[in-house]
C-alpha cells in the first residue's frame, strides 16, 4: 500500500496484514510491538477480557495500539453505516447478559472491539441499544467542506465524497483521501461515540485481495472509532500541519500527546476489554 512496502507486490501480501498472529504467540510481545497487550482490572459487567480487534495502526506517539476500525456498509440509497455485530443473550457467570459479536471476513468482529476509554458504559455501545447505525455529521465539523454542505445530524451520502480522488486542505498530499469527521449510534444517548470516515483510492486497492477489507470495507470508505488510546483525546486526519512534525502529514494525529496512526495500514491488537458497568 506504499512505496515502503517491506512485503514485495508479486507476494500479494500488503502492509495491513502484518500485525495478524495467533493469540498464543503474544505473550512475549513488547509495548512496541505492532501487536500489543494491555492488562486491566477485571470488573463484575457483562463482557470485557482478552479481544482480538482490527484496528488502523499506531506509528508513534504514547499511544499503546491502534483506534478500532468500524465496519461499513452503504445503503441502496447511497447513505453510509456502521454494521452492529448481531445480538444474542446467552449466560455467563451464572445470568443472561446480551451479547453482540459475529463472523466477518475470516475475523470475531464484537462490541468489545470499543470498550475502552470509558466508551464500554456509553448507551450506544451496549448490544441491545437500537440504531440505525449511519455515520452523521457531529456539530463542530473538522473540514469546511462539511461546514459549507452538512447540518448537524445529517447523514453521511456516498456523493458528499464525489471528489476524494482529488481532493486536499493544504495538509499533506492532495488525494490521499477525503476524510469527515461524526458520530455513531448516539442518536437520542447521552454520550456521543466520535468516528472518523474516511474514502481513498488506497482502500480500494487494498481491498481488491484482502478478505477482511472486502468485507469491512465498501467503494473505498473506511471508518474507525475516534478515540485515542492513549488519554482518549479526538484525533483527526489531516486536520493539523504538526501531523508532519511527529510523523506523516497524511497521518491521524492526536494533538494532545502526538501520538499518530496510519489509517491505510490495519493490524489485528490483541488487548483486554473492560466489562461494561453493571
Amino acid at each position: 500500500m506504499s512505496a515502503d512496502d517491506k512485503y514485495p507486490e508479486e507476494s500479494g501480501r500488503r502492509r495491513f496484514v502484518k500485525g495478524v498472529v495467533g493469540g498464543s504467540a503474544l505473550a512475549g510481545v513488547g509495548a512496541l510491538g505492532t501487536v500489543t497487550v494491555n492488562s486491566a482490572t477485571a470488573s463484575p459487567g457483562a463482557g470485557g477480557g482478552s479481544t482480538q480487534a482490527w484496528a488502523i495502526e499506531n506509528t508513534g506517539g504514547p499511544a499503546p495500539r491502534g483506534m478500532p476500525q468500524i465496519p461499513i456498509e452503504i445503503d441502496s440509497e447511497g447513505y453510509i453505516k456502521g454494521v452492529w455485530p448481531d445480538v444474542e443473550t446467552v449466560t455467563q457467570g451464572g445470568r443472561e447478559v446480551q451479547v453482540a459479536e459475529m463472523d466477518l471476513g475470516g475475523s470475531t468482529y464484537s462490541s468489545e472491539w470499543f470498550q475502552y476509554c470509558g466508551v464500554e458504559g456509553y448507551g450506544g455501545i451496549q448490544p441491545g441499544y437500537e440504531s440505525e447505525n449511519y455515520f452523521r455529521s457531529g456539530s463542530n465539523p473538522a473540514y469546511n467542506w462539511q461546514s459549507q454542505s452538512k447540518e448537524e445530524g445529517d447523514r453521511f451520502h456516498v456523493d458528499d465524497f464525489s471528489d476524494y480522488e482529488e481532493w486536499g486542505n493544504g495538509i499533506g498530499d492532495p488525494g490521499t483521501g477525503k476524510p469527515a469527521s461524526g458520530r455513531w449510534r448516539s442518536e437520542d444517548a447521552s454520550d456521543i461515540i466520535p468516528i472518523q470516515l474516511l474514502r481513498s483510492t488506497r482502500i480500494e486497492e487494498a481491498a481488491q485481495d484482502d478478505e477482511w477489507l472486502q468485507a469491512s470495507t465498501s467503494e473505498g470508505f473506511i471508518a474507525w472509532l475516534n478515540k485515542c488510546t492513549h488519554f482518549c483525546c479526538v484525533p483527526g486526519y489531516k486536520q493539523s500541519a504538526d501531523a508532519g512534525r511527529f510523523g506523516n502529514p497524511n497521518s491521524v494525529y492526536c494533538q494532545c500527546h502526538q501520538s499518530t496512526y496510519d489509517p491505510f495500514n490495519l493490524v489485528q491488537t490483541l488487548f483486554i476489554a473492560r466489562p461494561r458497568p453493571d
